[in-house]
């Protein structure tokens, strides 16, 4: 269970670095509130996974999902680039991550 909630922070990771992108020195309230919303959900699901991950492993699993997801989100709805060596790159960290699931003693 501690994997599901790793990832659910990871996710709100992804929710935490977009609202960043509109809090305007944290003067826009709603994005404001989203992103202290989001950081809060994160961070604290990390905590509570890492009671049963190693800190390393669970650090660099949700730190991957969130660099994954906001690359995603950033190509999807902000015109990022999207090119083969980006998809590849992606590709590569979403193995580390996998990979380190399957070390994870």
């Amino acid at each position: 269970m501690a994997w599901f909630w790793l990832i659910l922070g990871g996710t709100f990771e992804v929710g935490f670095t977009t609202a960043l992108r509109y809090v305007d020195g944290f003067r826009n309230l709603p994005w404001t509130i989203a992103f202290l919303a989001s950081v809060t959900c994160s961070m604290g699901l990390l905590e509570y996974a890492s009671r049963s991950i190693p800190m390393g492993t669970a650090y660099a699993v949700w730190g991957g999902i969130g660099a994954v997801g906001t690359v995603i989100v950033g190509m999807a709805f902000y015109e990022e680039p999207t090119t083969t060596v980006r998809l590849l790159l992606i590709l590569a960290i979403v193995g580390c991550i996998a990979a380190l699931k399957l070390t994870a003693s």
